[in-house]
């Protein structure tokens, strides 16, 4: 399908894209990549009336260590992650998530920015935010504010940015010593999750810390608590097993075409034991 008219803007900083949407109204929005947006356009399934160009603003573009944190700019596109030395010596669960995005052409243009905006409870990266508790940072008309990931997902393609916000920048800590995981099941490569698993874990003797995110499991992602509280003290695979099943405590998930709510729950508890096992190796 064709998608409904809209006017396009392309501006040359952050501070006229930030007006140009609060002239807009609440129907425009931000495009970067394209790869959130562009398909529910054509499908008029979104039908923004104007369009702010962001991409070309490429000091939103990198990914740099910031004390214990890791700051990365909205426009750093997946292959970036997956690549970012930074990354993979000191927060590895993001490029192990990163590389797993879509196909080729997808890492090079889809921006995590774009992506965790759009909020799809389908996609990759927001339930890993959330199990390394990131922070997102905003900038609007009103100034920089900054919103936990724990916050910042309100439901199925709803987030807590305003009309006006621009997502500028995701901090994550530091996991020196942690081992992770994402581990998905889906029809095809570059489909999205049916379900999807991220684990982050640290082991001395035996598991010492644990967070476990769920992808596609509800209209959030969501933080699978139960089990990770199980699996602190384990230390061998039926401790993990035992662990695993409690993610039945997260209630009834979504039903699809893809999946039924028990097959989902199935899904989960054979991917959380092949996440903390590969987070353990």
């Amino acid at each position: 399908m064709i998608p409904a008219k809209f006017d396009y803007e392309r501006p040359s900083s952050l501070s006229e894209a930030i007006s140009l949407l609060s002239s807009g109204g609440p129907d425009a929005r931000p495009i970067a990549g394209g790869h959130s947006l562009l398909p529910l356009m054509r499908l008029r399934l979104s039908r923004p009336t104007l369009l702010v160009d962001i991409g070309g603003l490429s000091d939103l573009r990198y990914v740099r260590e910031d004390g214990d944190h890791l700051a990365i700019g909205a426009l750093a596109t997946h292959d970036d992650l997956a690549r970012s030395a930074e990354l993979l010596d000191r927060c590895a669960l993001i490029p192990c998530v990163a590389e797993q995005i879509g196909d080729p052409q997808v890492r090079h243009r889809g921006t995590i920015g774009g992506s965790v905006a759009h909020a799809d409870p389908a996609s990759d990266l927001p339930a890993a935010l959330m199990v390394l508790d990131a922070e997102i940072i905003a900038h609007g008309s009103n100034g920089p504010r900054t919103v936990l990931a724990t916050d910042f997902f309100q439901g199925p393609f709803m987030s807590a940015l305003e009309p006006d916000e621009i997502l500028t920048e995701i901090r994550v800590p530091a996991r020196d010593g942690w081992g992770s995981s994402y581990q998905k099941f889906q029809r095809r490569a570059q489909d999205w999750a049916i379900v999807g698993v991220t684990a982050l874990i640290e082991s001395g003797d035996g598991i010492t810390g644990a967070a476990i995110g769920l992808t596609n499991m509800g209209g959030t992602p969501l933080r699978a608590t139960a089990v990770e509280q199980a699996l602190v003290g384990s230390s061998d695979p039926d401790g993990v097993a035992a662990a695993a099943a409690k993610v039945a405590e997260i209630g009834t998930p979504p039903a699809d075409e893809n999946a039924s709510s028990e097959y989902r729950l199935h899904l989960a508890e054979v991917l959380i034991k092949r996440a903390v096992a590969e987070a353990l190796s």
